[in-house]
This record gives structure tokens, C-alpha cells and sequence, in this order.
């Protein structure tokens, strides 16, 4: 294929899902309404959390964290696909694409460092209660969000400028519904050594770091549940950090099984479908597992909806007492 400068390249082509025009309009209402759950759930969770001083411990301000990163991951995605699916445009600019990787790559990369944090601070909790204070003080935790943060971004900031030093051929087609850095990888002309020596390494490194740590923290928090010598002590550990296994095994089961899938599967249809897996699926479940497994969340859940809910109560009672006043002054005979 005849390469294409860098300079002349204006916009890539995302294929998405299915250019069916019938399961367009289906598509279209499933990824909102998962959107809208997405949003809504993760920002139940930081109004709760920043709301109920008793949750205001290193555990839930991770969470809320990780709430927040699951609204950025989605927002950078999810909007432009339903934009496509809505206009029939399957176009995505230079620019475009490169911050959709930026940002996936950054919020992703934080979201990692972000499980491996809240997985030793679960072990802390759990094998260290008595120095847990000391150890997860304020400090400590602002360094790490500060430091994960920057890393991710750094990173991910390396990788979008890296793409910028290559050519690309005639044939800029995607087969996701984002901008994927492999996929626009796959798509140059020129030598790609240093891209892919890039993300090996990056990968090797900032995704087996905290998966180590993970694996470190779990090993010890099995061995001091184990040796507790009541079985309603094992009971209460396991509630504490069965949400975060949860979440942690959703995340490495879907990327594990796109990472299949992409190896196994030609279909650049079912590649896509399968990158909605890691992409989607997990940031709109996290808050329900939370919500759903952890008591002290389950609390804190309530009092903000009950809150919200009187809001709403007493904005519709005012709109009716200011509805009947106009209603009053319009009519005074």
C-alpha cells in the first residue's frame, strides 16, 4: 500500500460495531442507557463517600477515585460512538484520535495503580489493623494518588507523541469503536519497532508492578484470614475485601479474554464487540459490585438517595406553590 505523510493524514475511520442501519437504533439506546448507568452509579458512589464522614477512611476515598476514573475512561469513548451511530459518520480526526488514546491510556494506567493501592490497603487493614492509621495516613495516600497519576499520564502522553512520528498508509480503518494505540499501530507504513518495543515494555512494567502487588497483597490476606480462629472474624474479613476481588477479577477476566480474542478471532466485527468487554462492561458494573457487597457503602448509599430524593420533593413542591401563584396573579377576578 502507498504510504501516506504524516501531515496529510486529517481523520481515521472507526468501523465500530455493525453498519446494519437496522441495529443501529438498538445500539444506539443499549450504549446510552449503559453510559447513563455509568455515570450515574460511579457518581452516587463519590457523592456518598464525600458526603458520610464515616466512610472517610483511605478504602472508600480509593474508591471514589476509582469512580472517578471509570466516568473519564467512559466519557472518552462512549460519547464519540453514539455520535457516529447518530450521524452515520464513522470519521474521527487526527486529534481526536490521539486524545482517545491519551486518555484511555492515562485513566487506564491510573486505574491499574489505583487496584493495586486499594489492594494493599486491604492487606494493611486486614493482617495490620492496629498500625492500619499509621501506615495509610493522609500523606501517604495524597503521594500515591499524586505519583500514580503522573506516571499514568506521562505514559500515556509518550505514546500519543510516539504515534506522531509515524506514516500511515492508504487504508486508515479501525475495527473498534475507539481509538485503540495497537490498532492505529497496525495501520503505518513505517517502522513500528520502537511503538511496540514501547508498549511491551511500558505494559511489562506499569502492568506488572501493580499486578504483583495485587498478587502479594492477596497471598497475605489469605494466609491471615486462614489463620483466624473464628469463623465470623473470617466471615467479616472476607465481606471487607470480597468486593475488591470482585472488581479486580472482572478487570483481568476481560482483558484476558479481549487479549484472546483479538489473537484468536479475523473478524474485525467480533473484535470490536469484544473490546466493549473491557472498555464499557467493568466501569459500569464496579458500583454495583461495591454497592451491592459492601455494608458500610450500602449505608451511605441510602442517606445520599434519601437526601437526593428530598431534594426532588421539595423542588417539585415549590414548582407547584410558584405554579399556582402565576396561576393566582393571572387570573384575579
Amino acid at each position: 500500500m502507498e504510504p501516506k505523510n504524516q501531515t496529510d493524514v486529517s481523520e481515521f475511520l472507526l468501523l465500530g460495531l455493525t453498519e446494519d442501519p437496522e441495529l443501529q437504533p438498538p445500539l444506539f439506546c443499549l450504549y446510552l442507557s449503559m453510559y447513563l448507568a455509568t455515570i450515574l452509579g460511579n457518581l452516587l458512589i463519590i457523592l456518598a463517600v464525600s458526603s458520610d464522614s464515616h466512610v472517610h477512611t483511605p478504602m472508600y476515598l480509593f474508591l471514589s477515585n476509582l469512580s472517578f476514573t471509570d466516568i473519564c475512561i467512559s466519557t472518552t469513548t462512549i460519547p464519540k460512538l453514539l455520535v457516529n451511530i447518530q450521524t452515520q459518520n464513522q470519521s474521527i480526526t487526527l486529534i481526536g484520535c490521539l486524545t482517545q488514546i491519551g486518555f484511555v491510556l492515562g485513566w487506564g494506567g491510573f486505574e491499574n495503580f489505583l487496584l493495586a493501592a486499594m489492594a494493599y490497603d486491604h492487606y494493611v487493614a486486614i493482617c495490620h489493623p492496629v498500625r492500619y492509621t499509621v501506615i495509610m495516613n493522609p500523606q501517604r495516600c495524597v503521594l500515591l494518588f499524586v505519583l500514580s497519576l503522573f506516571l499514568s499520564m506521562m505514559v500515556a502522553l509518550l505514546h500519543s507523541l510516539m504515534v506522531l512520528r509515524l506514516s500511515f498508509c492508504r487504508d486508515l480503518e479501525i475495527p473498534r469503536f475507539f481509538c485503540e494505540l495497537a490498532q492505529v499501530i497496525k495501520l503505518a507504513c513505517s517502522d513500528t519497532f520502537i511503538n511496540n518495543f514501547l508498549i511491551y515494555f511500558v505494559a511489562s512494567l506499569f502492568g506488572g508492578i501493580p499486578l504483583c502487588g495485587i498478587i502479594f497483597s492477596y497471598t497475605q490476606i489469605v494466609t491471615s484470614i486462614l489463620r483466624m480462629p473464628s469463623a465470623g472474624g473470617k466471615l467479616e474479613a472476607f465481606s471487607t475485601w470480597g468486593s475488591h476481588l470482585s472488581v479486580v477479577s472482572l478487570f483481568c477476566r476481560t482483558v484476558f479474554g479481549v487479549s484472546v480474542t483479538s489473537t484468536i478471532m479475523d473478524s474485525s466485527k467480533r473484535t470490536a464487540g469484544a473490546s466493549v468487554m473491557y472498555i464499557v462492561i467493568p466501569q459500569m458494573m464496579n458500583p454495583f459490585i461495591y454497592s451491592l457487597r459492601n455494608r458500610d457503602m450500602k449505608q451511605a448509599l441510602r442517606k445520599v438517595i434519601g437526601r437526593i430524593t428530598s431534594l426532588l420533593i421539595l423542588c417539585h413542591l415549590f414548582w407547584a406553590v410558584t405554579s399556582g401563584m402565576r396561576q393566582s396573579d393571572s387570573n384575579p377576578g
